[in-house]
């Protein structure tokens, strides 16, 4: 199918996942987004107070047919299981005090689905960490504009001109990344040129590695957009295509 934003722009997060596009194949098992990226954020990745911001603002719900597309099948049971801390004879219990439970949310800007996996040893003193796995979405808000560019820990992020924080918005095999010469800086370099090319107002995901312009490709690829959180308004991306 020929995807254009406008087809996918999601009208109420409350009522649907209408920003999102599935992909089925039942004879072998298999269900997953055809079009929006799918994220795994380590442990290690939720230290930044850009993830720190969006974790905050999630709303948890009971497992829906949305999450299972973020789990394998064999895991699917495990959406259902409390947490030890919730219930001690949880099935997600490991050796009484550690747990291997998943936890689900919904997003309530764009209503994708987040499931948390949590990993706890048993006992006191040893790792007790929570990973993360979500879809990003194919466009902001359709009344939302492009202000603000974040990236810290591999993570990306969008900040609307009212302030709200997104995932940025990203297509599936065009995965963002930064610092080398590659697919992904390229691919994030070719979205951030867009944005500047049409003041923040076409947020769609998948724009083309060719239309990356020059300056912004050579920040992604450099080792300055490596190097800790770092953020560019709509003005400095504005500002690199003119230097």
């Amino acid at each position: 199918m020929t995807y254009e934003a406008r087809d996918l722009n999601l009208t109420d997060p409350t009522k649907g996942y209408l920003n999102f596009v599935l992909y089925t194949e039942p004879r072998i098992g298999i269900a997953s987004s055809s079009l929006n990226a799918e994220l795994d954020i380590e442990a290690q990745q939720t230290v930044t107070p850009h993830f720190q911001e969006w974790l905050g603002r999630l709303v948890r719900c009971e497992p829906n047919a949305m999450h299972c597309t973020l789990v394998l099948p064999t895991d699917i049971p495990r959406l259902f299981h409390p947490c030890v801390t919730e219930d001690p004879s949880s099935p997600a219990a490991i050796s009484g005090s550690g747990c291997v439970c998943r936890r689900t949310f919904y997003d309530p800007e764009f209503g994708l689905p987040v499931v948390g996996q949590h990993f706890k040893h048993r006992g006191e003193g040893g790792t007790d960490q929570w990973s993360y796995k979500t879809f990003a979405p194919l466009a902001l808000r359709p009344d939302d504009v492009f202000s603000r560019f974040h990236t810290g820990r591999s993570l990306f992020w969008a900040r609307t001109e009212k302030g709200v924080l997104s995932i940025l918005p990203q297509r599936e095999a065009l995965g963002y990344s930064v610092g080398y010469s590659g697919g992904g800086p390229s691919a994030l370099a070719a979205y951030l040129t867009q944005l500047a090319d049409t003041d923040g107002q076409n947020t769609a995901a998948g724009a083309s590695y060719d239309k990356a312009h020059p300056a912004i490709l050579a920040w992604t690829q450099s080792s300055a957009a490596d190097r800790g959180t770092n953020e560019l308004s709509l003005d400095d991306l504005k500002a690199m295509q003119q230097s």
